[in-house]
């Protein structure tokens, strides 16, 4: 059963200089944010432009919804209750990783 979290929001299209607090910063008027991260290229340590934000509420994610669209910093962000993240498809899922060899 796939679960989603009603707390949490994908929000895409960021500007390269938001950062996790910056992130926060910006839906901070919606109410409290337990977590608040932008997710960043594992080699460079560049924003991948776009990031998640998890509020203590559900109510609070559904009300910040209304920023989907919104100018941030000369760009239109993009903001979604977030998705479960999908499995990928390399071959290699990380449960088999005990399996191999035997």
């Amino acid at each position: 059963m796939i679960h989603i979290d009603n707390n949490k929001i994908f929000v895409g299209s960021l500007p390269w200089a938001i950062n996790s607090d910056s992130l926060a910063e910006i839906f901070a008027q919606y109410g409290e944010i337990v977590e608040s991260t932008v997710i960043t290229d594992r080699d460079t340590g560049r924003s991948k432009g776009f990031g998640f934000v998890t509020f203590s509420s559900p109510e609070s994610a559904q009300k910040a919804l209304e920023m989907d669209g919104r100018e941030v910093e000369g760009r239109k962000i993009v903001v979604n209750i977030a998705k479960p993240r999908e499995p990928r498809n390399d071959g290699f899922r990380r449960d088999d990783r005990f399996k191999r060899g035997h």
